[in-house]
């Protein structure tokens, strides 16, 4: 969700959303489709030709081929783009807990008493 937040390139950001609209549409239309064509094929075989019945079942195994290629490569990219992401936005503080054998002062030297954290920012 941090990715989300963040204010940078909103191409990525459009380009994410735009695949997860076509993911939601695109998901049942291949269902229904390659129910109804295999459906058709079993009808063919049973009452008519057998060449149509193999052209329904090539045509179901080409539409759902086409739809795990285009899932699995836009699945890929968007995994590619939040790891690139992740290795270029990495915000880290290190707390350093108070001990006995640090003086107050060195610790207010430090900065620890001062230090703020932000949401954004990774707790170590």
């Amino acid at each position: 969700l941090q990715w989300l937040r963040n204010p940078g390139p909103q191409h990525e950001k459009r380009t994410l959303f735009g695949d997860m609209v076509c993911f939601l549409f695109i998901t049942p239309l291949a269902t229904i489709s390659g129910w109804l064509c295999l459906r058709g094929a079993v009808d063919h075989l049973h009452f008519s030709s057998r060449l149509e019945a193999v052209g329904l079942i090539a045509l179901t195994v080409a539409l759902f081929t086409i739809y795990l290629f285009w899932t699995l490569v836009s699945f890929r990219y968007h995994c590619r783009l939040y790891n690139e992401w992740r290795r270029t936005n990495q915000r880290v503080i290190l707390l350093i807990p108070k001990s006995a054998s640090v003086p107050s002062n060195q610790q207010s030297l430090l900065g620890l008493h001062s230090l703020k954290r932000n949401s954004k920012e990774t707790i170590v």
